[in-house]
């Protein structure tokens, strides 16, 4: 991979964590690392109750989950965000 697409992929990370975080009403730093941290709790707290309900059901249910991970969108969030790995 080049610069330049790093350099874009990290513009494109940026944009969408400043959109979440805008609809979660929390600052995108805060978002991002306990995203990396693997925690959704402050979060969900910010979203309306019937999108919360959603993820935590969604996330509960493996078959869900994986029906949701492949899915072409997903796997190219996915790419997008591992650099390709």
């Amino acid at each position: 991979m080049t610069n330049g697409k790093k350099l874009s992929d990290a513009k494109d990370l940026n944009g969408l964590l400043q959109v979440v975080s805008q609809k979660l009403g929390m600052p995108p730093e805060q978002l991002k690392q306990e995203l990396e941290q693997g925690r959704f709790d402050n979060a969900l707290k910010n979203m309306n109750s019937a999108d919360a309900a959603k993820f935590n059901q969604a996330i509960q249910n493996p078959k869900m989950v994986e029906k949701l991970m492949s899915t072409p969108q997903a796997k190219a969030l996915y790419t997008k965000l591992t650099g390709g790995k």
